[in-house]
């Protein structure tokens, strides 16, 4: 399998289409949440400089789709945008998540009586497969391919709203070396080391004292705390003084 390396413009990409709400184009079906291929492909094409489909086909049969007779049908497609392309698949499903096949079947499931398990079962039927049932996996497989690059992944992860993703971007080096320099001035006015002030910053906050490793949520996290910190060392420093 050849890895994918993500460049600086396809993480631009992700972060813009991540962030979007699309909460109110969201049906809930089954306790599941599908998301409007319409909408979603309108808002990609919309934000990008080229964005194509392609729904795979069984080369044997050229037929939009790939069937076993043991597990049912499956359905695949690849998005491209901007040069870069992701793959994804999904099985035909029924309204109660169970594979479709070209016959119908049943499978048995425990009989319930005012919610209360009757210790016997019970049979349930799939029903065969329609091109209907066929074409709706399709444009569902779509929504997954899409989501892929970004723009509703976060309700298949069973989120509410999206996160910020940037704040997992690493901090900016020039940020880093402003918010140093303050740290700096802060720690010589109280007669201590920059690496101890620092550390006590970085303790507090919960975050790595490695500057290499800080993200943009991690510096922002670690300047709202520099009040606190200049607080601390001066009442150390005032201590200190008063004990001598």
């Amino acid at each position: 399998m050849t890895e994918k390396i993500f460049t600086k413009a396809q993480n631009e990409i992700f972060n813009e289409l991540y962030q979007i709400d699309v909460n109110q184009n969201v049906e809930q079906k089954n306790k599941l949440n599908y998301l409007s291929w319409a909408w979603a492909w309108a808002e990609v094409s919309k934000r990008s400089n080229s964005v194509s489909y392609v729904v795979e086909r069984d080369p044997q049969t050229n037929l939009p789709y790939y069937y076993d007779p043991n597990t049912g049908y499956m359905v695949f497609t690849k998005v491209t945008i901007d040069g870069f392309t992701h793959e994804m698949w999904l099985p035909v499903m029924d309204g109660s998540n169970k594979a479709m096949k070209a016959e119908s079947y049943t499978y048995q499931v425990k009989k319930y009586e005012k919610y209360k398990w009757t210790g016997e079962y019970e049979d349930k039927k799939v029903e065969a497969a329609t091109m209907f049932d066929i074409n709706k996996a399709i444009m569902r497989c779509l929504v997954k391919n899409l989501a892929m690059f970004g723009i509703g992944l976060y309700i298949f992860a069973g989120e509410d709203m999206p996160e910020d993703v940037t704040m997992f971007e690493p901090a900016p080096e020039r940020n880093k070396k402003t918010f140093i320099k303050t740290i700096e001035e802060i720690a010589a006015n109280n007669n201590v080391s920059l690496d101890k002030a620092i550390e006590m910053l970085t303790e507090t906050a919960k975050v790595t004292a490695d500057d290499s490793k800080w993200t943009r949520g991690d510096l922002g996290l670690l300047k709202r705390g520099t009040t606190w910190l200049k607080d601390q060392l001066e009442a150390q420093k005032k201590e200190k003084s008063e004990s001598e």
